[in-house]
């Protein structure tokens, strides 16, 4: 299967640039995933798409301000941004410009209260970079660190927590799951009132997400790793609705690709923790999966793959190509679509 099977044309201006002030506002595109058919509703209209018995899966994953400036001890600006905790003080970061980072370069951030060292070259060019700094790291990021939007959006971001769920809870990510920007507090009480269960994981979005896939062929492209969470209450909550007959419905391809990386044959989970680089394409069997709220997704992304595998690749450049005629908006701050 080609990468290029996976294009559709998309004007520049429907890339959402800044949130809707009403997180629930957003338009909402459901896609039947045997028949094909679209509806368009708003997001707050949610609750009529669920029933009694189900399970909604949610990231609860939180974005840390990962992009740090600073200088070089040299001279020079150097734009660091922060993708996994290595451990010990130690990050595996992108840095801008990179020629000028080599090993043993030294960094300073807000004046000296953050310092780092390049410690080595990545294959595929990230650095490794040890950070020194009193207190806690986090709290030193929240002082110096900014909000590590994704590249196709230019606009400045007026409130951080715009490019956080409400439900975020457990710091590391370099960039937001963000079908779940669309929920409110009310939101989430009207559909646990209604009998859904929620289900909170963890996965840590990196920015590989954002990846493009460079290989001709899909299946040969190298998929990021991530690491992910899931607590034995989430688990039990999950076999439970599957075993009662209810749906298990993901909200983000991030929730979705825990519950399949983690899952047993069977379909069951158990607590669990680890790393996964699971590339959902067409030809997947979802074991645990039922349903999949999700925003418009990037051209020959992995992630409109990942759909493609749940609704059919004609189903949803079909209802792409609906959404392009109908001015829906894209990407992380756009509109959102229902799988099921």
């Amino acid at each position: 299967m080609k990468t290029s099977d996976f294009y559709y044309e998309l004007p520049q201006e429907l890339i959402a640039q800044t949130p809707l002030e009403r997180r629930d506002g957003s338009r909402l595109m459901t896609l039947d995933k045997v028949t094909g058919e679209t509806k368009h509703l708003h997001f707050y209209d949610l609750p009529s798409l669920l029933r009694p018995g189900d399970c909604l899966v949610l990231n609860n994953s939180r974005v840390i301000p990962a992009r740090l400036i600073g200088h070089r001890e040299t001279g020079g600006v150097t734009e660091v941004l922060l993708l996994i905790d290595r451990g010990e003080r130690t990050w595996e970061c992108l840095v801008r410009p990179g020629k000028k980072c080599r090993p043993g370069t030294k960094l300073s951030f807000g004046d000296g209260k953050l310092t780092a060292t390049v410690e080595s070259v990545l294959e595929g060019g990230n650095r490794l970079i040890r950070f020194d700094y009193e207190g806690i790291f986090l709290e030193v990021l929240e002082e110096l660190g900014r909000m590590p939007l994704p590249p196709y959006i230019k606009e400045e971001l007026q409130d951080a927590e715009r490019y956080q769920t409400v439900y975020s809870k457990v710091s590391g990510s370099a960039a937001a799951p963000t079908a779940g920007l669309h929920f409110t507090p009310e939101l989430l009480q009207q559909i646990q009132e209604m009998g859904v269960r929620l289900a909170y994981v963890t996965l840590h979005v990196g920015l590989g997400t954002f990846r493009p896939v460079k290989a001709e062929e899909i299946e040969e492209h190298d998929m990021h790793s991530e690491y992910c969470m899931i607590s034995q209450e989430t688990a039990d909550i999950i076999n439970q609705t599957k075993q009662n007959g209810g749906r298990v419905i993901c909200v983000g391809t991030t929730s979705c690709r825990t519950v399949e990386s983690q899952a047993a044959e069977d379909g069951t989970l158990r607590e669990s923790a680890g790393w996964t680089n699971i590339f959902i394409y067409p030809g997947y069997r979802f074991k645990v999966l039922d349903g999949l709220i999700t925003n418009f997704h990037l051209p020959e992304s992995t992630l409109i793959m990942l759909v493609s595998a749940l609704a059919g690749r004609e189903h949803v450049l079909n209802a792409y190509q609906e959404a392009v005629r109908e001015r829906y908006r894209f990407f992380s701050f756009g509109d959102a679509m229902f799988i099921g």
